[in-house]
């Protein structure tokens, strides 16, 4: 029975047979015990499904990635111990030293640096590249040794949309998958996969989580990228491997070569792998999730709609406005709403910026976004203070752009203390 979003919020993942636990267990346990050598040789050659260590595998931690997969509409997920692992090991699962990778440039300032600086030192370079640009011009960017082409659908900090599926078909005459990390819209308001992505990404510790409690990541894969058929480029999935008896992952795994290869090399030597604390957590996320995005939204029209009309506000970045340039693809792919994240402009310097949000009474200063508390960050005072102002508009940030991540509190509230806060400033 095909069940609606709303209900795999609640129900995917874990489904309870007779005296078993109506609320996904915790499964605190590093290690899991056989009857035999031969049961757990089995596991360890990849020629059995089961649990033997939590770092490559774990009972809840399975539930609540099938519950992500099912959401997302992908064949299989992994859990990672954070929103940056789940980037890295996504890109990093189909290259190595010597190849290449595309992304917007517009993305959130960590994955900028990640790609931009730390897979460098690892011998992935990658380039960034304008969404504005044209398709031909884009395409200039693509070399025989790139594997990928990655960006989010509503960036961060930033507020624009990326459109799925121009640069789906833009990957695809390439030979080479799309990445799209769905954080900020999160598959209540977008599924990427149905538009062209390949694998999708989430950083669970926002709006799927909600409250703050977990950091987390996901990698969902669509199953619907043909390694075999660029065999070439990725021969870590189609030629053997040694360190499993030369085991090739498109032949043993199918659909599920990618998740698979993830797990038994990225998560075996590198780790970050949830814990099954933050995934009972995050579970508990995931089944308000339905909810609590459709308050987001609503709140932030209704926020980025007074702001448009501030005298003190010089520019919004809200996807919801119809005077807004990135709203026919947001009507497009996000019919139902984004998010709950604005970015805008105060006229004045970045002191005024500062000043604005010091001057807040319970929205609060937070490295922390997409939460059903309301929160305010400057990115180039915090997120980005690294970065000169000529790189911040590289990276498609602003020197004066104020996020503002809007909870679900009382959208009043919510107005009154950002009134308060402006009228302070004179």
């Amino acid at each position: 029975m095909k069940k609606n979003l709303d209900t795999i919020c609640i129900h995917g993942g874990w489904k309870p047979t007779k005296g078993e636990p109506q609320q996904l267990p915790i499964y605190q346990s590093t290690t899991f015990k056989y009857e035999t050598s031969e049961q757990m040789a089995r596991l360890f050659d990849l020629k059995d499904d089961g649990y033997f260590y939590t770092r490559l595998a774990n009972p809840t931690v399975d539930a609540v990635a099938r519950k992500i997969a099912a959401l997302e509409g992908g064949v299989g997920c992994v859990l990672t111990s954070s929103g940056q692992a789940a980037n890295f090991y996504a890109v990093f699962n189909i290259c190595e030293a010597g190849d290449h990778f595309i992304t917007s440039n517009n993305i959130y300032g960590g994955t900028f640096n990640l790609f931009g600086v730390t897979m460098k030192k690892l011998g992935i370079e990658c380039t960034f590249v304008d969404p504005d640009w044209t398709d031909e011009r884009i395409e200039q960017e693509f070399r025989p040794n790139t594997k990928c082409f990655f960006g989010e659908t509503i960036s961060n900090p930033g507020g624009n949309v990326f459109d799925i599926e121009r640069f789906a078909r833009m990957a695809h005459r390439h030979g080479v998958p799309l990445i799209v990390d769905n954080t900020f819209a999160t598959p209540i308001n977008c599924r990427p996969i149905e538009w062209g992505a390949d694998i999708v990404t989430h950083s669970t510790t926002k709006y799927m989580d909600g409250h703050a409690t977990q950091v987390g990541g996901a990698v969902v894969d669509s199953g619907n990228f043909d390694w075999d058929a660029h065999q070439d480029k990725f021969p870590g999935l189609t030629t053997p491997d040694e360190s499993y008896h030369g085991l090739t992952y498109t032949k043993a795994f199918g659909k599920g070569a990618y998740t698979t290869k993830l797990v038994a090399q990225l998560m075996r030597d590198l780790g970050s792998m949830a814990s099954p604390q933050n995934a009972f957590l995050l579970n508990l996320g995931l089944e308000t999730l339905h909810l609590r995005m459709q308050r987001h939204c609503e709140n932030a029209q209704r926020v980025a709609e007074w702001l448009e009309q501030h005298p003190r506000v010089s520019w919004v970045n809200y996807a919801g406005l119809p005077s807004n340039k990135y709203h026919t693809l947001a009507q497009k792919y996000m019919p139902q709403g984004t998010c709950g994240v604005i970015a805008f402009g105060l006229k004045g310097t970045r002191e005024d910026a500062i000043k604005f949000m010091d001057n807040l009474d319970f929205i609060s200063i937070v490295t922390h976004v997409a939460d059903a508390r309301t929160c305010v960050l400057h990115p180039a005072s915090h997120t980005h203070r690294q970065l000169s102002d000529e790189q911040l508009r590289e990276a498609g940030v602003a020197p004066d752009l104020v996020r503002l991540s809007i909870g679900i509190e009382s959208v009043d509230d919510i107005i009154a203390d950002l009134q308060q806060a402006m009228e302070k400033m004179d």
